[in-house]
């Protein structure tokens, strides 16, 4: 994305698209007073909403009658002067305002994510309240929703400026302690001080990294694949588990040759099931191809489920199955009778085609994503960049700790690296590449 200039005044629909009963319009930049006036007359006080009749500035046509409010710099969400307009949802409306908009001398439509990096510019938010803003929008459950408040609110930043501020602390005794090297006791008495403030630092990211996995999973999702022999019925479980016929069912052996994934919402947690291809041998190239995507798949996921077919039991997975660490054994088809010998007794019992033992096998992944997404405290670190830089900054502070007292320098440098590593994550240091996929991944109008 490139950056714009401070001149530009930008414009978007911030709402969706789509039939409405609202739409939002939004304008950011010194143009958007003028631009309001332009379509609605003269403008309200500040953050006072006026009901407006809208008129393109051009033909002089009525384009329709709208809600109008302002807000002005530096108190809006980009920091710059803001216009919005909530016009009527139709497509031919919005069509219209934008438009009459697009005609407007120093206007331009705006980029992705192009709000949120004004704010961000501006200093109204960091890097990780972007994200989490972002995490905030596509947030489907309600567990997500939950996760990315807290870090849009501001809870990682605050986090990461007090961590920077125990780093700068012990730089600063570094630092005297090299302007004083030539007393005989300052040296070792600094040292052991920034080293204490260090320590337990350090003691804090650890406790904050080891939460990281689960606050990068529950964005992503309960990782569920289902596997099992040809015909164990794991393209119908998938389709009777998200009540929509999503993947083709048919007696014929190898018919899921690829992976096919959907997303549920289980007792407020984010659940992916994934349906796999149908564990055999085979000589068809492209088959040999699912199933090898199978064995890489489950060893990612949280939890396996292993179907068996209650009329043909082939009851153990293959052992290169067994990387995947949580295995749960289903025999379905239990409507058509029960196999003479069962090798173990927790084994749930289902029927896809009369439904029974489905509500319980609900109830048990409900369970299970709840336990593996949200246990303990709440994570803090939710994305593979933040702790990524958590990693690195630990890692030079760790260097510090281990370091010799009688090489300053060294031991200097050590905390540069983890004071830079907390800026990035912060955004304090302008990584551009970063920033660009960062608000890259952004809606036009946020």
């Amino acid at each position: 994305m490139t950056r714009s200039k401070p001149s530009d005044t930008i414009f978007a629909l911030s709402s969706g698209r789509g039939r409405a009963g609202v739409a939002i319009i939004r304008l950011s930049g010194t143009r958007a007073r003028r631009a309001l006036e332009a379509l609605a007359g003269p403008a309200p006080d500040t953050r006072q909403a006026v009901l407006r009749n809208l008129v393109d500035p051009e033909s002089g046509e009525p384009l329709d009658k709208a809600l109008v409010l302002r807000f002005d710099a530096p108190s809006s969400f980009t920091g710059e002067d803001i216009a919005e307009l909530h016009v009527h949802g139709g497509p031919a409306v919005i069509d219209g305002v934008l438009s009459a908009l697009g005609q407007l001398e120093g206007l331009r439509p705006a980029m992705p994510g192009e709000f949120a990096r004004r704010a961000f510019d501006n200093h109204k938010l960091d890097l990780t309240e972007v994200e989490g803003l972002a995490d905030l929008i596509e947030a489907e459950t309600q567990a997500q929703r939950r996760q990315a408040l807290r870090q849009s609110g501001g809870e990682l930043r605050a986090l990461c400026e007090a961590w920077r501020a125990q780093i700068i602390h012990a730089s600063s005794l570094v630092e005297a302690a090299l302007d004083f090297s030539d007393e005989a006791d300052v040296p070792d008495l600094v040292g052991r001080q920034a080293r204490s403030v260090v320590k337990e630092l350090v003691s804090c990211l650890q406790s904050h990294l080891e939460c990281a996995s689960r606050g990068e999973r529950l964005r992503d999702g309960f990782l569920v694949v289902l596997a099992g022999a040809p015909n164990a019925g794991k393209s119908s479980l998938l389709n009777a588990l998200s009540q929509r016929d999503v993947a083709i069912v048919s007696q014929e052996p190898g018919t899921t040759r690829d992976m096919i994934e959907v997303h549920l919402d289980l007792g407020g947690y984010p659940v992916t099931l994934i349906d796999t291809a149908g564990l055999r041998e085979t000589s068809s190239d492209v088959e040999s191809e699912g199933i090898r995507r199978t064995h890489e798949r489950a060893e990612t996921a949280d939890l396996v489920l292993w179907l068996v077919d209650a009329e043909a039991p082939q009851w153990n997975p293959p052992k290169n199955l067994s990387g995947a660490g949580n295995t749960l054994t289903l025999l379905n088809k239990v409507d058509l009778g029960m196999p003479s010998e069962r090798p173990k007794e927790d084994i749930a019992e289902i029927s896809v085609k009369t439904g029974a033992g489905l509500e319980a096998l609900v109830s048990m992944l409900s369970a299970q994503a709840e336990a593996g997404l949200d246990a303990g405290e709440p994570a803090m670190v939710t994305r593979a960049r933040q702790r990524l830089e958590l990693e690195t900054c630990q890692e030079a502070l760790t260097s510090f700790l281990n370091g010799d007292l009688s090489q300053l320098e060294l031991l200097a440098e050590d905390l540069r690296v983890a004071a830079r590593a907390m800026g990035r994550l912060s955004g304090r240091v302008d990584v551009e590449d970063v920033l660009d996929r960062i608000f890259g991944d952004f809606c036009i109008g946020k």
